[in-house]
């Protein structure tokens, strides 16, 4: 489906992170302490991760573990999540209430041909986006341009291979020398490392998992953000009946969510830790290295802009170049995907 994003691309194929989903599944009970709240005073919360239960995710545990949702007035149950399409349906359906998508997928699912409603975004997660494309050393991929020639692997609908055109020519390749074959998510990694891909649409992160199931060969990462820096990664969503109906504790629960995030950025080790905690297929060391790659993300270079926030004007950029590349019909703004009277201030 073309609204489908590179989340499920990335973290289906992630095999040495893998975990169950049955073990990602936990509530604010589990937390360490009674968190200042009695547990039939909190509201109850499903909230769902991008895609399975993974480094980049942990975020979640951490505010889990460290009682920020409890303190917030919420009992949040965790469980892995299914990429941003399906997850946009649960939120929709009413089967969650919070969950991060990829914004471009979202902007897509809104401007695209379905344009589906219902969903509406609060917060950022990354300020940039994390798609990427990821070769081995020894591949002859080592810049955009030596991408020309080659074919890249990824899964049908991705971010990567939707925005390739609009990254080549900013990043001066001639796209209609360069092909896409289709590959399954789950086989995306061990295709590479295997030779059986010269590249792979992926998202930064997975530089380190590339290297491990690559037995020890260098990743060679092409980040589309160095090009396309206007385009956000993942947001996190709730419903637009949800947001409308309790504007108060969306800005409460995005609250605890982002004091969350700033901490696993801050101390990714201890994060670490507490997804192993929570996790117990978790990999140690695994949810620490893609934290440390995902920092920079998280946190936007430009001096004074706080971790969540979501700027109108970049939107409507990103709507702009999506526009370009056919994705998007005319007449999205940002407003329609985004509710800026609940998101932190950019």
């Amino acid at each position: 489906m073309h609204r489908r994003t590179l989340v499920r691309s990335v973290v289906a194929g992630a095999l040495a992170l893998t975990m169950s989903a049955a073990a990602g599944c936990s509530s604010d009970d589990s937390a360490d302490g009674d968190g200042g709240s009695s547990g039939a005073s909190l509201e109850k919360i499903t909230y769902l991760t991008s895609f399975g239960v993974f480094g980049r995710d942990s975020y979640a545990y951490v505010a889990l573990e460290k009682g920020y949702f409890k303190d917030a007035g919420f009992d949040v149950e965790v469980k892995p999540g299914s990429g941003s399409g399906e997850n946009i349906k649960s939120i929709v359906a009413g089967n969650a209430q919070f969950t991060p998508i990829d914004l471009t997928g979202g902007l897509i699912a809104a401007g695209g041909k379905d344009k589906t409603t219902g969903f509406t975004a609060v917060a950022a997660i990354q300020q940039r986006t994390m798609a990427a494309i990821i070769a081995l050393e020894g591949s002859g991929i080592n810049s955009p341009k030596d991408l020309e020639g080659k074919t890249i692997t990824d899964q049908p609908g991705s971010v990567v291979k939707t925005l390739f055109p609009t990254y080549a020519k900013l990043a001066n390749v001639n796209d209609k020398n360069v092909k896409f074959q289709n590959g399954k998510a789950p086989e995306l990694i061990g295709m590479l490392a295997s030779g059986k891909a010269q590249a792979i649409g992926q998202f930064v992160v997975g530089k380190p998992t590339v290297e491990t199931v690559a037995a020890g060969k260098k990743a060679v990462v092409l980040p589309y953000s160095d090009y396309l820096q206007d385009l956000y990664g993942n947001v996190l969503i709730t419903s637009t009946d949800y947001a409308k109906a309790n504007p108060e504790k969306v800005k409460k629960f995005t609250g605890a969510l982002l004091k969350g995030l700033a901490d696993s950025i801050d101390n990714p080790e201890e994060a670490d830790k507490i997804l192993q905690k929570h996790v117990k297929t978790a990999k140690p060391g695994g949810a620490a290295a893609e934290l440390t790659l995902m920092g920079p993300y998280v946190k936007s270079a430009a001096a004074g802009i706080p971790v969540g926030a979501l700027d109108a004007e970049r939107v409507a950029r990103s709507i702009a170049i999506l526009q370009g590349s056919g994705q998007v019909l005319p007449g999205l703004t940002p407003e329609q995907v985004i509710n800026f009277d609940l998101t932190p201030k950019a």
